[in-house]
């Protein structure tokens, strides 16, 4: 056979496997509309458009850690150019980039971060705007009067909801201000005070909290007492999300992609809004 011949044939047999997809999805929908699951169906495509937002930095091995070594290193095993295709072997810290805290990671015997409820990863996103206060002082933390101030403006923080803390501390992620670590070694970044914390525990029903720096706990911590306080509870973390300022204080839906390793303390996550 000519190879124009060939070329024909292999374009009829896409156009005809196309309509037959075309024709099939047609019939689905209109098949949901004649059994009255059409509402859930438009309901779901009205959803897509809905404004998205990534919360994820894009990270690599110069991305900044808390103990300040590399979190991944990479080897690439193929490349298209030898072998038609390309693929990487990665070794990767659990915690590097926007990442989960599973309530393993600071408990004996915890949920895993695959054991984390899926329900849990899809949250309404309360944000707490710290920005002002931490451009004057890197220590600055997220305190009880943050919460009830948010609470005035916005109404009560809805149950399974994830309260993040905006410092606006994910412009330094490509400086050593994100870090912050002083002469003594000691880091100087914001993060939520453990009587913050108590009050998210005790009087909402908040299933994590997240923050745009390294650490639950502010950079000066040395007892982690967030970290004690909130994942033995149960609840999660997220660690060095971006992008807060592209969200408002309430109503969006953040949707947490964890990773689903057996038995892992935490793990990078792509993480989105929904406006």
């Amino acid at each position: 056979m000519c190879d124009i011949c060939v070329m024909n044939a292999v374009k009829t047999k896409m156009l005809s496997r196309r309509n037959f997809f075309k024709s099939a999805a047609g019939g689905a929908l209109a098949a949901a509309a004649g059994t009255g699951l059409a509402g859930p169906a438009q309901a779901a495509g009205m959803s897509m458009g809905m404004k998205p937002a990534d919360m994820t930095h894009t990270y690599d091995e110069n991305f900044p850690t808390y103990f300040g070594a590399p979190g991944i290193s990479k080897d690439q095993k193929f490349n298209f150019a030898d072998n038609g295709f390309n693929l990487f072997e990665l070794t990767i810290n659990e915690h590097t980039g926007t990442h989960i805290d599973a309530p393993l990671h600071f408990s004996a015997d915890g949920n895993s971060v695959d054991e984390i409820p899926v329900e849990s990863l899809v949250a309404p996103l309360c944000v707490i705007d710290i920005k002002a206060r931490a451009a004057e002082n890197p220590d600055a933390q997220v305190t009880p009067d943050d919460i009830k101030a948010w609470i005035a403006a916005n109404g009560d923080i809805p149950a399974g909801a994830c309260v993040a803390m905006n410092s606006g501390w994910d412009k330094h992620v490509n400086s050593d201000k994100f870090r912050g670590a002083d002469a003594d070694g000691k880091m100087h970044f914001p993060g939520f005070h453990i009587e913050a914390t108590r009050m998210l525990m005790e009087e909402t029903g908040a299933a994590s909290m997240a923050v745009d720096t390294l650490s639950l706990d502010f950079g000066l911590s040395a007892d982690f007492a967030t970290h004690y306080a909130w994942l033995p509870s149960g609840r999660f973390g997220i660690e060095n999300i971006a992008n807060l300022d592209a969200v408002p204080a309430a109503g969006a839906t953040l949707v947490i992609g964890a990773p689903k390793h057996r038995g892992g303390s935490g793990g990078p996550a792509r993480i989105i809004a929904l406006m």
